[in-house]
Order: structure tokens, then C-alpha cells, then sequence
């Protein structure tokens, strides 16, 4: 089968999915895994989104005023989800004064060990984006010694803090263990169900995708 045309459809849903639709960036990282050789299946499911895009053409990112404006971010994983190489999903979101200004959802480089490296690995990838973040806003005025990042894995948490230290944990890579020295960031524990992050990372239920585009006010514009 031709890979022109699949190649073609996922980058343009790739296009919408980088400027104004996060809602579909866990649906878009799944399709965009096949494109050396997509099947029937794939096919069906790049067709499937288009459907859902189709139906919510009026759905997108909404802005207004809100006088507190502080980075804020969400990350979570799925362990060990994508069944062909067994490397978990990394999947974070951040607001500016509760509206979605950056978000990602990609498979991770390597095969984790445990859900807890699983979900610690993409704590420290937001830690890395959130600190970007905090000095793109400061250039526009906007202040703000700590960022708030919230996973709702209590045992990465604990690692980030570096209160944790046995066989399970030892081998992670030092690169991912800056977070523990990193004073410009506070991480928080967040449920699981208000974890905004949670659709970035697998298929969830409809009314838990439709809290997660409330919580990061992703709605009707017209």
C-alpha cells in the first residue's frame, strides 16, 4: 500500500494538532507510528479521527482574561502501552493562567522498568519544558519564581524529591535526576481523575475526555 497519501493525512492532522487541537494529540502520535507501512487498520483510524475533526470543527482552544497568570503543568504516562515495542507513553500539558499554551503526547525513547520510572520520565521532561516556559513568559513581563507541576504517581513524586533509593530505581539514567535540584519547580500530587494529562497518554472513557477538555478549557468558540 502506498505510503504517499497516509503520510500526507497525518501530517495535516499533525498541523491541527500542534496549533489548536491538543484533544487529538494522543490519537495523532498512535496513527503517525505507522507510517512506513500502514495497513487497513491504520487506515480506518486516521479516517476515524478525521470523522471526530469533522464533528468538532468548532472545538479548539478558547482564551480570555484571567488576572493570575502562572505556568502550571501536568504530566502523565501509560505503562508499557505500545504493545509492539513496549516503551510507555509520555503524554504533559501546561496552562498560562489556566489556559493550554503547550501540551505533548510521544512515545518514550526507551523501555521503562517500572510504572514508576515510567511516570518519572515524563515528569522530567516537563520539569525541562516547564522552566522554558517560565523564561519565555518572564520576557513578556510575567514574573513567577515557582512552577507548579502535578503527577498523580505518588512514588515518582518521591523519587523527584530524592526520598527513594533501592534497586528498582538505581539504574535510571542521571540525566533524568536534575528535577531533584531543580528549585524553580514544585511537584504536586494531583488525582488521578483531575489529571488533565491522563487523554495525552491512552484512550480514556468519553466522560473522562470531556472533563479533561474542561479542566484545560478546550471548547466551542462559535
Amino acid at each position: 500500500m502506498s505510503t504517499g497519501p497516509y503520510a500526507s493525512a497525518v501530517g495535516s492532522l499533525m498541523y491541527a494538532m500542534v496549533c489548536t487541537r491538543p484533544d487529538i494529540a494522543h490519537a495523532v502520535s498512535v496513527v503517525s507510528r505507522f507510517m512506513a507501512q500502514p495497513g487497513n487498520e491504520h487506515w480506518l483510524a486516521m479516517k476515524r479521527i478525521f470523522r471526530y475533526m469533522r464533528g468538532t470543527a468548532d472545538v479548539g482552544l478558547v482564551y480570555g482574561n484571567n488576572d493570575e497568570c502562572l505556568v502550571v503543568g501536568y504530566s502523565d504516562s501509560d505503562y508499557a502501552a505500545d504493545i509492539d515495542s513496549r516503551r510507555s507513553v509520555t503524554g504533559y500539558v501546561f496552562t498560562l493562567g489556566g489556559l493550554v499554551v503547550s501540551w505533548k503526547s510521544t512515545l518514550q525513547s526507551s523501555v521503562t522498568l517500572s510504572t514508576t520510572e515510567a511516570e518519572y520520565m515524563p515528569l522530567t521532561a516537563a520539569a525541562k519544558e516547564v522552566i522554558w516556559l517560565k523564561g519565555l513568559v518572564s520576557k513578556l513581563g510575567l514574573h513567577q519564581e515557582i512552577a507548579s507541576l502535578y503527577c498523580d504517581s505518588l512514588s515518582a513524586i518521591c523519587l523527584a524529591k530524592d526520598q527513594v533509593h533501592h534497586d528498582r530505581t538505581k539504574h535510571i539514567d542521571v540525566r533524568y535526576h536534575f528535577l531533584r535540584n531543580e528549585k524553580r519547580i514544585k511537584v504536586k500530587k494531583v488525582r488521578t481523575a483531575d489529571n488533565p494529562a491522563d487523554c495525552f497518554t491512552k484512550p480514556v472513557p468519553f466522560s473522562k475526555f470531556k472533563h479533561c477538555l474542561d479542566l484545560l478549557n478546550i471548547d466551542n468558540y462559535v
